[in-house]
């Protein structure tokens, strides 16, 4: 007996013609995505650029708004991938409505827009508070090491430009000699030369030697700022003590050097970003921060730094929940590397509950333990017996499942493990973008 199956209707032309809705579930993040675009979001930065009349009219901003939104939110982020799966996918489909914008006009519209954008997380973080998945009850920080668009052998130290600036010197100056020479023989045999050709090879040379006396010439200014500032801060200092009564004790330390350290570097394909070390070894990267709510995982702020250090985001992201969201939380949770004297009186100064390794915890040990001695009664030793106290049962258990699943889910879940952008400000702004998309998921899910 032949099986029956059910008819394949690939042949078939439908009676009426669909709309391009029809073919996306009715709980796909896209329709979220679209719905939000179209009533909620205020897009009037993007919008009142456009002011010309003539031309080829240019796409609805609002579905290209939506069109990235929802490729960051699935894992898609350069645009060409966001150009195919606008031809090939029914949930993009359904966004463009069968008119698909060419690859160039995305990021055209990203590159335009970037910080519009980009100031799209707060108001994707208001609409997030007001369907309840915002408490501020409790808030974990910490950051990440993502990659530079820019490769780690791309960079230079300021002790090997030295020896490479006079080694690129002496090679074009050796080789400009000989082709004056080569070209004064060819005059002499032919006469048809002016005889000051440079080869190619010898431009291409010296392109990299101007480049290389443009880091260095950054790192020496760098350096030279940040010894200015050392002096002015310890002048700043001394001179509150006199105000105060009281005299400097302990060693006078050695002044600043106005000069880079020799393993100082640079990169040249995005001179911004720095060598950064993470659990897997060195990569040339940006450290992303964010605060996450406890309740949802929404993450209520976000920054960027291509300093490798966490300890001095503290309070800057303190300040941006305040800013989003109009209150502190009430508590906060962080990992060692937050760890400082200033931190811990900031939090305390604000009434602030907080939470804050004072050490790295070792493997099957109850508690962690300081990094450095501290003296009885300081905030550090008074945390880090707070912390002892509790054991197991201390707040501080929150942070690892609070603010580390979404850094997970947006590096492995969604694939996001390198910026497309270069430089410091496009990056910040990139990575703004990636927290709104992983805000409009968690507001996907809970609707």
């Amino acid at each position: 007996m032949s099986k029956d199956f059910r008819r394949w209707k690939i042949d078939e032309a439908q009676l009426l013609p669909p709309s391009v809705q029809d073919y996306v579930p009715k709980d796909h993040l896209s329709r979220l995505i679209v719905s939000l675009v179209r009533e909620s979001l205020d897009l009037c930065a993007i919008i009142s650029s456009y002011t010309s009349g003539l031309g080829q009219p240019p796409f609805d901003p609002r579905l290209m708004t939506a069109l990235l939104l929802h490729g960051y939110a699935s894992g898609i982020y350069s645009s060409r991938r966001i150009g195919r799966a606008a031809v090939e996918r029914a949930d993009f489909m359904m966004i463009v409505a069968g008119d698909p914008p060419d690859f160039r006009t995305i990021s055209e519209f990203r590159r335009r827009h970037l910080k519009a954008l980009a100031a799209l997380f707060v108001q994707v973080l208001k609409l997030a508070e007001k369907a309840g998945l915002v408490k501020l009850g409790h808030v974990a920080l910490d950051g990440t090491k993502l990659k530079a668009n820019a490769s780690k052998h791309k960079a230079m130290s300021y002790d090997r430009m030295k020896k490479r600036e006079a080694e690129l010197a002496a090679e074009v100056d050796r080789w400009l000699k000989a082709a004056e020479a080569a070209d004064r023989e060819e005059d002499r045999l032919y006469g048809d030369k002016r005889g000051d050709e440079m080869p190619d090879w010898v431009a291409d040379k010296e392109k990299r030697l101007e480049k290389i006396r443009e880091a260095k010439a950054t790192l020496e200014a760098e350096a030279k700022a940040a010894a200015e500032a050392e002096i002015a801060a310890r002048a700043e200092a001394q001179e509150r003590l006199k105000r105060e009564g009281r005299n400097k004790t302990g060693k006078t330390p050695a002044p600043p050097k106005a000069k880079p350290d020799g393993k100082a570097q640079r990169n040249f394909t995005d001179p911004e970003s720095r060598i950064l070390k993470t659990k897997d070894g060195y990569i040339q990267g940006y450290n992303a921060q964010a605060a996450v709510d406890g309740d949802h995982q929404i993450i209520v702020a976000q920054m960027l730094t291509n300093s490798s250090s966490d300890q001095a985001q503290l309070a800057p992201l303190l300040d941006a929940i305040r800013t989003n969201l109009g209150t502190n939380p009430d508590e906060v949770s962080a990992d060692a590397g937050y760890c400082s004297d200033s931190n811990l009186r900031t939090i305390k100064r604000r009434r602030i509950a907080g939470y804050i390794a004072t050490g790295r915890q070792k493997h099957g040990t109850k508690s962690a333990t300081a990094q450095k001695a501290s003296p009885p009664g300081s905030l550090i030793a008074k945390m880090s017996a707070k912390l002892k106290r509790a054991g197991y049962r201390s707040r501080y258990r929150l942070r690892k499942q609070i603010v580390e699943p979404v850094f997970g889910q947006i590096k492995q879940a969604r694939g996001f493990r390198q910026f497309l952008l270069r430089g410091i400000e496009k990056v910040r702004a990139e990575w703004a973008l990636i927290c709104t998309a992983h805000n409009l998921v968690k507001l996907a899910a809970a609707a």
